[in-house]
C-alpha cells in the first residue's frame, strides 16, 4: 500500500513539473520579442519608381489581447526628441514618437522663426522666437502633426504621435526595421507624405509576427497626393518670400 501511495504521489508531483514546464514554455513563447522588418517601395503615378525611398513610416497596433506589449507610455524617450529649425528647414522633415513625448524646436539659424500646427495631432503656435533659443510641445494626442514657419514658407515638417512603440521610418533605400516587437497579431498602417487617404487606407492589413514570420514584406506605396503650397498661420497666402528678421530686429 506504501509503495502505491508513494507512486500516485511521485505521479502527481511528475504532472505538476510537467504543466509548470509547459506554463514556462508558453510564458516564453508569448513574451518573445523578435525585430520585425519592411520594404518599402515608393511610385509616383505612371508607374515610375522613386529611388529614394525614405520617410515613409510604418507602425503595428496589437489587436487586442493577443500580444505581451508595452504600452507607448512605457516607451517614452529619456530625452527630448529634436525638431531643429536650421538653414530654413526642419531636421528631421519626419518625426515619430509615443502620444505623451514633448519635442523641442530649436532655433539654430541666426534669425527669428515663428512654428506653428493648426492640424488634427497637435494644435499650437510658438510665436515669434530668436536664435539660440528653444520651444517645447507635449504631444498628447495621436495623430500627424504638419509643421510650418509663419516667416518662411519653404520650411516644413511633420511630427507623428502613435498610440503604440512599434514603428519605424524607412531609409532611403527603402528599409525598415521594428525591434522589439512581440509575438502576437497586430494592425499594420503605413504613412507616407505624398500618398493620398485613401491610398494609405488601402494599405492598412492585420499580420501575424511569430517565430516563423518576421517579414512584413513589401509595402508599396502609391504618390498620388503630391503636396501643395500651404498657408500661413492666420490661414491666408504667405505675401512674399519669407524675410529673415535677426536677432536684434525682430520688427
Amino acid at each position: 500500500m506504501a509503495t502505491h501511495i508513494t507512486r500516485r504521489r511521485s505521479l502527481r508531483g511528475l504532472r505538476a513539473w510537467i504543466w509548470v514546464l509547459l506554463l514556462c514554455s508558453s510564458w516564453r513563447a508569448l513574451c518573445q520579442e523578435s525585430t520585425v522588418t519592411a520594404h518599402v517601395e515608393l511610385a509616383v503615378k505612371g508607374g515610375h519608381r522613386q529611388k529614394n525611398r525614405s520617410n515613409v513610416v510604418v507602425w503595428l497596433t496589437p489587436v487586442q489581447g493577443s500580444s505581451a506589449v508595452r504600452p507607448a507610455s512605457a516607451t517614452l524617450p529619456a530625452a527630448h526628441p529634436r525638431l531643429v529649425q536650421k538653414d530654413k528647414r526642419f531636421e528631421p522633415h519626419i518625426l515619430v514618437v509615443p502620444v505623451g513625448t514633448a519635442v523641442e524646436f530649436p532655433n539654430h539659424d541666426p534669425f527669428f522663426h515663428n512654428v506653428f500646427s493648426l492640424f488634427e495631432g497637435k494644435r499650437f503656435d510658438l510665436g515669434l522666437y530668436e536664435a539660440g533659443t528653444s520651444r517645447l510641445v507635449h504631444f498628447d494626442r495621436p495623430g500627424i502633426s504638419y509643421i510650418f514657419c509663419n516667416i518662411h514658407p519653404e520650411m516644413s515638417g511633420v511630427v507623428i504621435a502613435l498610440k503604440t512603440p512599434y514603428f519605424a521610418v524607412s531609409n532611403p533605400a527603402g528599409t525598415t526595421s521594428i525591434a522589439g516587437v512581440p509575438l502576437g497579431r497586430y494592425l499594420m498602417q503605413v504613412w507616407a507624405e505624398g500618398a493620398s487617404v485613401e491610398n494609405l487606407r488601402s494599405l492598412t492589413k492585420e499580420v501575424t509576427i511569430s517565430a516563423s514570420e518576421q517579414s512584413l514584406g513589401a509595402v508599396r506605396v502609391l504618390e498620388d497626393a503630391p503636396v501643395e503650397p500651404h498657408q500661413n498661420l492666420y490661414g491666408r497666402d504667405y505675401d512674399a518670400p519669407g524675410t529673415d528678421y535677426p536677432s536684434s530686429d525682430p520688427k
